[in-house]
């Protein structure tokens, strides 16, 4: 059974809605947890630490914790990025540490029931398979939404002991 089968049911199983942060990379919507998102930032200099991936910026001072910062446009291979008035940092508590995620932008927060979540197609990409939770369905609008704690947990992230997700 692959991760997609696994994580979907326990969405769906789940009996009220769910809340998601929708943002976008690219010309694409996802979303994550509400409950991950610690709070929201403008794009900020990071701090550069040499022999980190390339998707890893650096590290920010936030309020005495540092904070390793992933672009996510990065590590999608979603092209080049580009910082502007639009872009945002996302703080998020995730597996008991906290993490910034550089966006495109941040939409709203989108409430599905579990009916408006459907499985996400089986394409064989590593996102698809492992950190998609499923896509969110309101009228044309589809958001991907993103399993961020197995993501930011994943051995090739480093980021936060998976263990705690």
């Amino acid at each position: 059974m692959n991760a997609i089968a696994s994580s979907a049911p326990s969405v769906n199983a789940t009996n009220g809605p769910l809340e998601f942060l929708s943002f976008t990379l690219g010309k694409e919507e996802y979303g994550i947890s509400i409950q991950k998102v610690q709070e929201l930032r403008g794009y900020d200099t990071v701090t550069r630490i040499a022999n980190t991936p390339e998707f890893v910026k650096g590290v920010v001072n936030l309020r005495g914790i540092i904070v390793p910062i992933v672009d996510m446009r990065i590590k999608f291979s979603l092209g080049s990025p580009t910082y502007d008035q639009f872009t945002v940092v996302v703080i998020l508590n995730v597996a008991g540490r906290v993490v910034g995620m550089v966006v495109d932008s941040v939409s709203d927060v989108i409430t599905l029931t579990p009916e408006e979540i459907r499985p996400a197609p089986d394409m064989n990409s590593a996102m698809a398979s492992d950190y998609l939770v499923g896509l969110g369905t309101i009228g044309e609008r589809m958001l991907i939404l993103i399993d961020i704690d197995k993501l930011m947990s994943s051995a090739e992230m480093g980021l936060a002991d998976p263990s705690l997700a």
